[in-house]
């Protein structure tokens, strides 16, 4: 059963973790009945890496995945939806066997990918790790993709923070409205707000290698709409 008070503390702390290096996996274990929590990008357009951690295991149990391109967290980031795998140890899994291999070994008992992905833009994933076999109920799973919606804003921020100022310059005021304008468009589309909006628009810039200005007059023109 999923614990309320806890899951909204755990909501308020990952909300304000905007610092660079604020942490992202501790409010997930503070709301979830898990052991360990990673937080990882993957493939294209921020690349593979471990975000974060919650400890030496649970990133060993990250890095195996991301070196064998296959598990929990790939198929969470192919397929926007949550993976759910109860019992590691005693559940076979065809859709990974080298990876469910490699986590059996480790002991570990139950893995839980969830996607980070914000607007259109597919990061990478959250795993969460258990230590025994265990199910998560449909709030708790609920509960979990919240969060990592809220982890996916922040990893999203700092990649984009990262980058050169001039990579997102508007080069005339017109450019300037139409990004304006085109904010606005994606904060109705999505229900966030404006400052949101326009980072979905930077990322999807950023993923696409494309000029700001050009993915926001695709939205004006509505080529481009990011609820579909």
């Amino acid at each position: 059963m999923s614990d309320r008070g806890e899951f909204l503390a755990a909501l308020s702390t990952l909300s304000q973790a905007a610092a660079p290096r604020a942490d992202l996996c501790g409010p997930f274990l503070r709301a979830l009945p898990v052991a360990g929590a990673s937080v990882s990008t993957l493939g294209d357009p921020l690349g593979s890496a471990t975000v974060c951690s919650s400890d030496e295991r649970a990133a060993r149990l990250d890095e195996i995945q991301i070196d064998l391109g296959e598990g929990p967290c790939w198929d969470a980031l192919v397929t926007d939806a949550p993976v759910l795998a109860f019992d590691v140890q005693t559940v076979a899994n065809d859709r990974w066997p080298v990876a469910a291999a490699a986590l059996r070994e480790t002991g570990l008992e139950a893995v839980f990918a969830f996607p980070l992905s914000y607007g259109r833009l597919g990061m990478g994933a959250v795993d969460l790790y258990a230590d025994k076999p265990v199910k998560l109920s449909d709030d708790e799973v609920s509960d979990a993709s919240t969060l990592a919606n809220v982890a996916a804003r922040h990893v999203l921020h700092r990649a984009v923070a990262a980058l050169a100022p001039s990579a997102f310059e508007e080069v005339d005021r017109y450019s300037r409205r139409e990004v304006h304008q085109a904010s606005g468009m994606v904060s109705a589309q999505l229900t966030v707000d404006v400052d949101d909006a326009l980072l979905v628009l930077r990322g999807h810039a950023f993923a696409t290698d494309t000029p700001l200005r050009e993915i926001a007059a695709d939205v004006v023109a509505r080529r481009l709409d990011f609820s579909e």
